[in-house]
């Protein structure tokens, strides 16, 4: 059964090969568990549904990957996102929860439509590479915003806007600690390095009084709390058509970046270079984000940790299916979920942000018409808590300035098209 549904044989892979490559990648991501429902419970959103709700939601979208395209790509709820989710559309839009899983479930639908006719390769092709890089770069300074944020490092101030916290106090020293161990252990190879570190920060917690200990293992927490709670008829408005073509737009091209990197890694592309079976991997894609808004949880998305499993053998659907039962296995340590104290995420979400920044190396910074609107991406998302805002500012100043520089070349009706709606936008709210 398993020769007939992967094609192992043909792949020149097995069983053991396939069932530690999945291993790997979810050693690699299962941290998502823990940061995903800590982030999203400031949205006011049901800590032990949002958990639920993650392991599920990954669970469905890798098992959707690897039993209908094959592809040893696994999913879950996506970084970056889920913190647009939460600080963005609910914190500073002010949009009710239910409201923000109503526009993913939109954007998941929007994506499954483009992935069907088509259009989504010229979508994603209309899109400059620098901005591109700019977009993710300013993700992962917004990530590390928000870290150093939880943590304390990071405060408010009346007078300079933020300013330095009490870097001597606990959470601050216990968030330095989880950021350097992941360091360190990346650098000798070890691939469960991030969720290493936040169990040995956790624990740290527990011997020093500041977290209480909970349990291992116990029935998954109710997810009713979140289920089918998203509000669709909010979505209709027009202030929210840009929070879920946000939504859409990181989602796209998170995932046509990830399927390329990990098909070239694992050597899947045909003799053209291109992705067999893409509109299935697209179709897997925007049916977890939409059956994972309906379950309670922000856009789930293809992860670039399947490099890792990739790397370490996997290469047919099966790894991703592996992934997806050890994520519903993952539904019984709720308790554990629930004990991690947000500084021992903030390492994590440093290193995420290393991980979406080093693109940046692939900027042309010798032509200032590229590099100028990635700057200024880069600096307004974190700046602004806004990765819409930042997004439609980057492409209105990449249209301007080719505009004034004659770049004329440069353009095409895609990026005219997006920069004319964020004007219109931020002029008519």
């Amino acid at each position: 059964m398993l020769e007939k549904l992967f094609k192992l044989k043909q792949n020149n892979t097995s069983l053991k090969q396939e069932a530690m490559a999945g291993l790997t990648t979810f050693l690699t991501m299962a941290y998502i568990i823990f940061v995903n429902p800590m982030m999203l419970a400031d949205a006011g959103m049901d800590h032990g549904a949002v958990f639920v709700a993650t392991c599920l939601a990954a669970a469905i979208g890798c098992l959707v990957m690897g039993l209908l395209a094959n592809y040893p790509i696994a999913l879950a709820p996506g970084m970056g996102l889920n913190a647009f989710f939460t600080y963005t559309v609910v914190g500073e839009m002010g949009y009710s929860w239910e409201t923000a899983l109503g526009a993913v479930f939109m954007s998941g639908v929007c994506f499954l439509i483009l992935s069907l006719v088509k259009i989504r390769e010229w979508i994603v092709n209309s899109i400059p590479m620098s901005l591109r890089f700019g977009i993710a770069a300013g993700i992962g300074l917004f990530l590390a915003l928000i870290g150093l944020k939880n943590a304390g490092i990071v405060v408010a101030s009346p007078a300079t806007l933020v300013t330095m916290g009490d870097i001597t106090s606990f959470p601050a020293l216990m968030a330095a600690l989880g950021f350097f161990l992941i360091i360190a252990m990346v650098h000798r190879g070890l691939k469960a390095a991030v969720i290493f570190s936040i169990l040995i920060v956790t624990v740290l917690g527990m011997i020093f009084g500041d977290v209480q200990y909970q349990g291992l293992i116990s029935m998954p927490p109710s997810i009713a709390p979140t289920f089918m709670k998203m509000d669709l008829s909010s979505v209709l408005e027009v202030s929210m058509l840009s929070v879920v073509f946000a939504f859409l737009f990181v989602d796209l091209f998170d995932t046509s970046g990830t399927l390329v990197a990990v098909a070239q890694r694992g050597g899947l592309l045909d003799e053209k270079g291109r992705l067999p079976r893409v509109k299935r991997a697209l179709t897997a894609d925007s049916v977890a984000t939409i059956t994972g808004a309906a379950l309670g949880t922000s856009t789930t998305t293809s992860y670039i940790e399947s490099i890792a499993g990739v790397s370490a053998g996997g290469r047919t659907g099966l790894t991703a299916v592996v992934v997806g039962l050890l994520f519903l296995a993952a539904l019984f340590v709720s308790p554990l979920a629930g004990m991690v104290p947000a500084y021992a995420t903030t390492g994590t979400l440093f290193y995420v942000a290393i991980l979406m920044m080093s693109g940046l190396v692939n900027v042309d910074w010798e032509d200032i018409t590229e590099a100028a609107p990635v700057v200024v991406t880069c600096l307004l998302m974190p700046l602004t808590f806004s990765i819409a805002n930042a997004i439609g500012l980057g492409f209105i100043s990449y249209a301007a300035i080719k505009l004034m520089t004659g770049r004329f070349k440069d353009l095409n009706p895609g990026i005219l098209v997006v920069a004319a709606l964020f004007i219109a936008k931020f002029i008519y709210g």
